[in-house]
């Protein structure tokens, strides 16, 4: 299970929202091994007066916060974080300096899905791995 929140300025996001989309669930597939059916993705496409940051990011700045099951061994997670700035980087030629990425792992128990806890689903994926 992955949420995925994307922030970024809304002329680049309007433009490349699918592109963007499609290349973050590559890597969430190639890292991670979810489903094809598991794209849980929120655009926040933010105008400039809502989106401050430092002088040396360009309007491409993308930030991803993204939520997961906690469990995944560490090089798991840092091949994530690589495949999204791999995939990113050639779908719409983003710069590394304008990457982000945050990954905050939960208990599975503090999830609610479908009526269940989280713990409690029958995943068709593993999140141990």
């Amino acid at each position: 299970m992955a949420q995925i929140k994307i922030y970024g300025h809304a002329p680049f996001v309007q433009e490349h929202r699918q592109t963007i989309s499609d290349a973050i669930h590559a890597a969430s597939m190639q890292a991670l091994g979810l489903p094809e059916s598991k794209r849980f993705h929120r655009f926040f496409a933010l105008d400039a007066q809502d989106f401050m940051h430092p002088d040396d990011r360009s309007g491409q700045y993308l930030i991803l916060e993204i939520h997961l099951f906690q469990g995944r061994r560490s090089e798991t997670l840092r091949q994530y974080i690589r495949h999204l700035q791999m995939q990113l980087g050639e779908a719409v030629k983003l710069s590394p300096n304008d990457l982000e990425v945050t990954l905050v792992e939960t208990p599975a128990a503090h999830w609610g899905i479908r009526g269940q806890l989280g713990d409690e689903l029958q995943l068709s994926y593993e999140v141990t791995k």
